[in-house]
Protein backbone atom coordinates (compact mmCIF):
# COMPACT_ATOMS: atom_id res chain seq x y z
CA UNK A 1 0.00 0.00 0.00
CA UNK A 2 0.97 3.66 -0.22
CA UNK A 3 1.39 5.86 2.84
CA UNK A 4 2.81 9.27 3.68
CA UNK A 5 5.58 9.52 6.24
CA UNK A 6 8.38 11.80 7.43
CA UNK A 7 11.72 11.15 9.16
CA UNK A 8 12.48 14.46 10.85
CA UNK A 9 10.52 17.54 11.87
CA UNK A 10 10.01 20.39 9.46
CA UNK A 11 7.54 21.92 7.07
CA UNK A 12 5.51 20.30 4.31
CA UNK A 13 8.70 19.50 2.38
CA UNK A 14 9.62 16.68 4.81
CA UNK A 15 6.63 14.53 3.81
CA UNK A 16 7.19 11.70 1.35
CA UNK A 17 5.17 8.85 -0.14
CA UNK A 18 6.36 5.26 0.29
CA UNK A 19 5.23 1.69 -0.24
CA UNK A 20 4.46 -0.29 2.93
CA UNK A 21 2.81 -3.60 3.82
CA UNK A 22 -0.95 -3.53 4.37
CA UNK A 23 -1.40 -3.75 8.17
CA UNK A 24 -3.24 -6.61 9.86
CA UNK A 25 -6.06 -5.59 12.21
CA UNK A 26 -5.47 -6.53 15.81
CA UNK A 27 -8.10 -7.31 18.47
CA UNK A 28 -10.89 -4.74 18.34
CA UNK A 29 -9.62 -3.13 15.15
CA UNK A 30 -10.97 -2.59 11.65
CA UNK A 31 -8.86 -2.45 8.50
CA UNK A 32 -10.31 0.34 6.37
CA UNK A 33 -9.62 1.01 2.70
CA UNK A 34 -9.55 4.77 2.95
CA UNK A 35 -11.52 6.98 0.59
CA UNK A 36 -10.96 10.30 2.38
CA UNK A 37 -8.54 11.58 5.02
CA UNK A 38 -8.89 14.84 6.91
CA UNK A 39 -5.88 17.14 7.32
CA UNK A 40 -5.82 19.09 10.58
CA UNK A 41 -3.78 21.93 12.07
CA UNK A 42 -2.70 19.86 15.13
CA UNK A 43 -1.14 17.23 12.85
CA UNK A 44 0.56 19.90 10.72
CA UNK A 45 1.99 21.40 13.94
CA UNK A 46 3.28 18.02 15.11
CA UNK A 47 5.18 17.48 11.87
CA UNK A 48 6.87 20.85 12.29
CA UNK A 49 7.46 20.80 16.05
CA UNK A 50 7.74 17.21 17.33
CA UNK A 51 11.33 16.02 17.62
CA UNK A 52 10.68 12.34 16.96
CA UNK A 53 8.55 11.39 13.93
CA UNK A 54 5.11 9.98 14.66
CA UNK A 55 2.56 8.24 12.43
CA UNK A 56 0.43 10.70 10.50
CA UNK A 57 -2.90 9.82 12.05
CA UNK A 58 -6.23 11.55 11.88
CA UNK A 59 -9.73 11.41 10.52
CA UNK A 60 -10.40 8.74 7.93
CA UNK A 61 -13.44 7.38 6.11
CA UNK A 62 -13.80 4.38 3.86
CA UNK A 63 -14.84 0.74 3.57
CA UNK A 64 -14.10 -2.02 6.08
CA UNK A 65 -12.05 -4.75 4.35
CA UNK A 66 -10.94 -6.87 7.33
CA UNK A 67 -11.91 -7.41 10.97
CA UNK A 68 -9.73 -7.95 14.01
CA UNK A 69 -10.41 -10.56 16.66
CA UNK A 70 -13.54 -9.93 18.73
CA UNK A 71 -15.13 -7.38 16.38
CA UNK A 72 -18.87 -8.02 16.11
CA UNK A 73 -20.31 -4.52 15.67
CA UNK A 74 -19.08 -4.09 12.08
CA UNK A 75 -18.88 -6.30 8.98
CA UNK A 76 -16.73 -6.34 5.88
CA UNK A 77 -18.18 -3.87 3.38
CA UNK A 78 -19.47 -1.43 6.01
CA UNK A 79 -18.69 2.26 5.45
CA UNK A 80 -17.14 3.89 8.50
CA UNK A 81 -15.40 7.01 9.69
CA UNK A 82 -13.28 7.69 12.73
CA UNK A 83 -9.96 8.75 14.22
CA UNK A 84 -7.02 6.56 13.22
CA UNK A 85 -4.22 6.73 15.78
CA UNK A 86 -1.71 4.99 13.54
CA UNK A 87 -0.74 5.67 9.93
CA UNK A 88 -3.85 7.42 8.64
CA UNK A 89 -2.32 9.10 5.59
CA UNK A 90 -2.50 5.83 3.66
CA UNK A 91 -4.77 3.92 1.32
CA UNK A 92 -5.35 1.37 4.12
CA UNK A 93 -5.55 2.32 7.80
CA UNK A 94 -6.39 0.70 11.12
CA UNK A 95 -9.32 2.01 13.12
CA UNK A 96 -10.31 0.85 16.59
CA UNK A 97 -14.02 0.09 16.92
CA UNK A 98 -14.24 2.54 19.85
CA UNK A 99 -13.21 5.32 17.46
CA UNK A 100 -15.43 4.20 14.57
CA UNK A 101 -18.93 5.16 13.51
CA UNK A 102 -21.06 4.27 10.48
CA UNK A 103 -21.43 6.58 7.51
CA UNK A 104 -25.06 7.00 6.33
CA UNK A 105 -25.89 5.88 2.79
CA UNK A 106 -26.74 9.45 1.79
CA UNK A 107 -23.27 10.75 2.73
CA UNK A 108 -19.92 10.40 0.97
CA UNK A 109 -16.57 9.61 2.59
CA UNK A 110 -15.56 13.24 2.05
CA UNK A 111 -18.73 14.39 3.80
CA UNK A 112 -17.84 12.14 6.73
CA UNK A 113 -14.30 13.45 7.29
CA UNK A 114 -15.44 17.04 6.81
CA UNK A 115 -18.31 16.67 9.27
CA UNK A 116 -17.77 14.18 12.06
CA UNK A 117 -14.55 14.92 13.92
CA UNK A 118 -14.44 18.65 13.18
CA UNK A 119 -18.17 18.90 13.82
CA UNK A 120 -17.92 17.11 17.15
CA UNK A 121 -15.20 19.51 18.31
CA UNK A 122 -17.29 22.50 17.20
CA UNK A 123 -20.46 21.07 18.75
CA UNK A 124 -18.74 20.22 22.02
CA UNK A 125 -17.09 23.64 22.30
CA UNK A 126 -20.48 25.26 21.74
CA UNK A 127 -22.07 23.09 24.42
CA UNK A 128 -19.28 24.08 26.82
CA UNK A 129 -20.15 27.75 26.23
CA UNK A 130 -23.69 27.15 27.54
CA UNK A 131 -25.27 29.47 24.94
CA UNK A 132 -28.59 31.17 25.47
CA UNK A 133 -30.89 32.21 22.59
CA UNK A 134 -30.14 35.73 21.39
CA UNK A 135 -26.60 35.87 22.76
CA UNK A 136 -23.73 37.18 20.65
CA UNK A 137 -20.96 34.78 19.64
CA UNK A 138 -17.45 35.18 18.24
CA UNK A 139 -15.62 32.31 16.49
CA UNK A 140 -11.86 32.46 15.85
CA UNK A 141 -10.27 30.53 12.98
CA UNK A 142 -13.75 30.84 11.58
CA UNK A 143 -12.89 29.59 8.08
CA UNK A 144 -11.13 26.44 9.33
CA UNK A 145 -12.46 22.89 9.21
CA UNK A 146 -13.82 23.27 12.75
CA UNK A 147 -14.50 27.01 12.73
CA UNK A 148 -16.83 27.12 9.72
CA UNK A 149 -18.99 24.47 11.39
CA UNK A 150 -18.87 26.23 14.78
CA UNK A 151 -20.10 29.42 13.12
CA UNK A 152 -23.08 27.61 11.59
CA UNK A 153 -23.86 25.74 14.82
CA UNK A 154 -23.85 28.95 16.86
CA UNK A 155 -26.40 30.40 14.44
CA UNK A 156 -28.51 27.23 14.60
CA UNK A 157 -28.35 27.44 18.39
CA UNK A 158 -30.07 30.83 18.24
CA UNK A 159 -27.20 33.29 18.45
CA UNK A 160 -28.47 36.81 17.83
CA UNK A 161 -25.16 37.95 16.37
CA UNK A 162 -22.21 35.89 15.11
CA UNK A 163 -18.78 37.43 14.53
CA UNK A 164 -16.12 35.58 12.54
CA UNK A 165 -12.47 36.32 13.38
CA UNK A 166 -9.87 35.36 10.76
CA UNK A 167 -6.25 35.91 9.78
CA UNK A 168 -7.18 37.11 6.29
CA UNK A 169 -10.12 39.46 5.66
CA UNK A 170 -10.38 38.08 2.10
CA UNK A 171 -12.29 35.16 3.67
CA UNK A 172 -15.18 37.48 4.50
CA UNK A 173 -17.47 36.58 1.60
CA UNK A 174 -17.19 32.87 2.40
CA UNK A 175 -18.04 33.44 6.06
CA UNK A 176 -20.89 35.84 5.43
CA UNK A 177 -22.34 33.19 3.15
CA UNK A 178 -22.37 30.83 6.14
CA UNK A 179 -24.24 33.31 8.32
CA UNK A 180 -21.63 35.59 9.89
CA UNK A 181 -22.94 39.06 10.64
CA UNK A 182 -19.44 40.56 10.62
CA UNK A 183 -15.90 39.45 9.87
CA UNK A 184 -12.90 40.87 11.73
CA UNK A 185 -9.16 40.43 11.23
CA UNK A 186 -7.01 39.35 14.17
CA UNK A 187 -4.94 42.52 14.12
CA UNK A 188 -7.89 44.94 14.09
CA UNK A 189 -7.97 47.59 16.81
CA UNK A 190 -11.46 46.53 17.81
CA UNK A 191 -13.58 43.45 17.21
CA UNK A 192 -16.77 45.48 17.57
CA UNK A 193 -19.46 45.25 20.20
CA UNK A 194 -18.75 42.83 23.08
CA UNK A 195 -19.96 39.24 22.75
CA UNK A 196 -21.34 36.78 25.27
CA UNK A 197 -19.07 33.90 24.33
CA UNK A 198 -15.99 33.18 22.23
CA UNK A 199 -15.14 29.81 20.68
CA UNK A 200 -11.36 29.98 20.30
CA UNK A 201 -9.40 27.54 18.14
CA UNK A 202 -6.21 29.60 17.96
CA UNK A 203 -4.88 30.33 21.45
CA UNK A 204 -1.48 31.94 21.93
CA UNK A 205 -1.43 35.70 21.42
CA UNK A 206 -5.10 35.65 20.42
CA UNK A 207 -6.27 34.80 23.94
CA UNK A 208 -5.93 38.37 25.20
CA UNK A 209 -8.09 40.02 22.50
CA UNK A 210 -10.55 37.14 22.82
CA UNK A 211 -10.99 37.90 26.53
CA UNK A 212 -11.23 41.63 25.76
CA UNK A 213 -14.03 40.90 23.28
CA UNK A 214 -16.20 39.41 26.02
CA UNK A 215 -19.02 41.33 27.68
CA UNK A 216 -19.27 41.13 31.49
CA UNK A 217 -20.00 37.54 32.55
CA UNK A 218 -18.84 36.35 29.12
CA UNK A 219 -17.31 32.91 28.51
CA UNK A 220 -14.26 31.99 26.47
CA UNK A 221 -14.09 28.34 25.40
CA UNK A 222 -10.48 27.39 24.59
CA UNK A 223 -10.06 24.28 22.47
CA UNK A 224 -6.80 25.10 20.70
CA UNK A 225 -3.50 23.23 20.74
CA UNK A 226 -1.78 26.60 20.43
CA UNK A 227 -1.23 27.23 24.16
CA UNK A 228 -1.17 30.70 25.65
CA UNK A 229 -2.00 32.35 28.98
CA UNK A 230 -4.74 34.58 30.35
CA UNK A 231 -4.27 37.19 33.09
CA UNK A 232 -6.49 36.49 36.08
CA UNK A 233 -7.16 40.22 36.53
CA UNK A 234 -8.59 40.44 33.00
CA UNK A 235 -11.17 37.87 34.05
CA UNK A 236 -11.82 39.35 37.49
CA UNK A 237 -12.82 42.84 36.38
CA UNK A 238 -15.59 41.59 34.11
CA UNK A 239 -16.51 38.41 35.98
CA UNK A 240 -15.47 36.54 32.83
CA UNK A 241 -14.55 32.88 32.61
CA UNK A 242 -12.33 30.60 30.54
CA UNK A 243 -13.46 27.03 29.88
CA UNK A 244 -11.14 24.40 28.47
CA UNK A 245 -12.58 21.82 26.11
CA UNK A 246 -11.04 18.63 24.77
CA UNK A 247 -12.99 16.21 22.60
CA UNK A 248 -10.91 13.19 23.63
CA UNK A 249 -12.14 13.47 27.24
CA UNK A 250 -15.74 13.32 26.07
CA UNK A 251 -15.08 10.37 23.77
CA UNK A 252 -13.34 8.38 26.52
CA UNK A 253 -15.29 9.44 29.59
CA UNK A 254 -18.80 10.17 28.29
CA UNK A 255 -19.36 7.84 25.32
CA UNK A 256 -23.14 8.25 25.50
CA UNK A 257 -22.79 12.03 25.08
CA UNK A 258 -20.30 11.51 22.25
CA UNK A 259 -22.74 9.21 20.43
CA UNK A 260 -25.65 11.61 21.02
CA UNK A 261 -23.76 14.58 19.60
CA UNK A 262 -22.64 12.53 16.59
CA UNK A 263 -26.22 11.51 15.83
CA UNK A 264 -27.38 15.12 16.13
CA UNK A 265 -24.65 16.27 13.73
CA UNK A 266 -25.67 13.73 11.11
CA UNK A 267 -29.29 14.80 11.50
CA UNK A 268 -28.36 18.44 10.92
CA UNK A 269 -26.34 17.46 7.85
CA UNK A 270 -28.91 15.10 6.34
CA UNK A 271 -31.66 17.71 6.72
CA UNK A 272 -29.51 20.36 5.03
CA UNK A 273 -29.18 22.66 8.04
CA UNK A 274 -25.41 22.14 8.52
CA UNK A 275 -23.10 22.26 5.50
CA UNK A 276 -19.46 21.17 5.74
CA UNK A 277 -17.28 22.72 3.05
CA UNK A 278 -14.15 21.22 1.52
CA UNK A 279 -11.45 23.66 0.45
CA UNK A 280 -9.66 21.22 -1.82
CA UNK A 281 -9.01 17.51 -2.31
CA UNK A 282 -5.42 16.32 -2.72
CA UNK A 283 -3.93 12.95 -3.63
CA UNK A 284 -1.56 11.21 -1.21
CA UNK A 285 1.45 12.24 -3.28
CA UNK A 286 0.35 15.86 -2.85
CA UNK A 287 0.10 15.67 0.96
CA UNK A 288 2.81 18.33 1.23
CA UNK A 289 0.62 20.75 -0.73
CA UNK A 290 -2.28 20.00 1.64
CA UNK A 291 -0.08 20.79 4.67
CA UNK A 292 1.09 23.98 2.98
CA UNK A 293 -2.51 25.20 2.63
CA UNK A 294 -3.07 24.65 6.35
CA UNK A 295 0.22 26.30 7.33
CA UNK A 296 -0.65 29.38 5.28
CA UNK A 297 -4.11 29.47 6.90
CA UNK A 298 -5.43 29.67 3.36
CA UNK A 299 -8.21 27.10 3.62
CA UNK A 300 -11.92 27.79 3.45
CA UNK A 301 -13.34 24.74 5.20
CA UNK A 302 -11.78 21.28 5.33
CA UNK A 303 -8.65 20.08 3.53
CA UNK A 304 -8.94 16.45 2.43
CA UNK A 305 -6.63 13.77 1.04
CA UNK A 306 -8.15 11.32 -1.44
CA UNK A 307 -6.13 8.08 -1.92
Amino acid sequence: MRRVRYEHSGGPEVLFLEEAPVPEPGPGQLLVRTEAIGVTLPMVRKVREQREPIPLGGEIAGEVVALGEGVTSYAIGDRVTGLSLGHGYADHALLHVAMASPVPDAASAVDAVALVRSGLVAYGALRAARPEPGEAALVTAAASGVGHLALQLARLEGAGRVIAAVSDPRKADFLRGLGADAVVAYGAESWGEPVDYVLDAVGGDLLKPSVEALAPHGRLVAYSSGGGTVEAYDLLVGAKSVIGFQMALIARGRPETYAKWRAELWELFLTGRLKPFVHEEFTLKDAARAHEVIERRANLGKVVLRP
